[in-house]
Formats: C-alpha cells, sequence, structure tokens
C-alpha cells in the first residue's frame, strides 16, 4: 500500500518531468476532474464544494487564456473558446447549474481528445 507522502512525491515528480505537451494534458484532466466534482456537488447541493471546483476550473481556463501565443491565427479561436467557457463557468457558479456545467466538461472533454491525439501525431512524426 502507497503511502500518501508517496504518492504526493509521484505526483510532484510527474509534473517536474513533465513536457508542455504532457503538462497540458494534465491542465484538461484537471479541469475535467474539477468540473465532474463540482456536478456531484451541485447535484448533492454542497453549494460550498460546487463553488470551489468550478473556481478551480475557471483557474485552468484563465491559465490557458494567459499563456496563448497569439502570433498563431488557431490562437484567436482558442480564445474565444476559452471566453466562451469562462463565461459559462460564471453562470453555473451563480446558479449552480448542472447542465451549463456538463456542457461545459463536454468541451473540455472533446478538447482534452484532440489535444491526445495533436500528440500522437507528434510522436508518430517525432517532434516530440
Amino acid at each position: 500500500m502507497a503511502l500518501p507522502g508517496a504518492y504526493a512525491q509521484y505526483n510532484n515528480s510527474k509534473v517536474l518531468t513533465a513536457s508542455p505537451m504532457e503538462l497540458t494534458l494534465m491542465l484538461y484532466d484537471g479541469a475535467i476532474k474539477f468540473c465532474n466534482i463540482a456536478i456531484l456537488a451541485v447535484e448533492q447541493k454542497d453549494v460550498e464544494k460546487a463553488h470551489t471546483h468550478i473556481i478551480k476550473v475557471e483557474r485552468i481556463i484563465d491559465y490557458f487564456r494567459q499563456t496563448l501565443d497569439m502570433k498563431y491565427q488557431v490562437s484567436e479561436d482558442f480564445e474565444r473558446v476559452y471566453s466562451y467557457l469562462s463565461q459559462r463557468l460564471i453562470e453555473a457558479n451563480i446558479k449552480k447549474d448542472k447542465e451549463i456545467l456538463e456542457e461545459v466538461n463536454g468541451h473540455l472533454r472533446s478538447m482534452r481528445d484532440t489535444w491526445k491525439e495533436v500528440m500522437r501525431i507528434n510522436r508518430e512524426k517525432g517532434t516530440v
């Protein structure tokens, strides 16, 4: 049985040794996880827990927005998507709306899956 400290040390090591592409994937996974927790919290009427986890998703989306390299045309598209998701998260947090969170989670999953495909293609090309 792994000790909690050993698990934390492993996770820390995983982050420290990850490539930028892997870190982005981890952030997408984290946003999806926090969104799932927020959905469950809304179902359970746990307002504080829902709020806390929606804020975590918002922070990840904000980080993605701040790190966009706007010299690429595609970054404008990502900015629009991230802006939309941010607005929906604010609305979901105000209303504690499960349906909005599920919508956001669907977009995050789609983006994560696309990112995984980009990683796979880059690995096959040997560019990673």
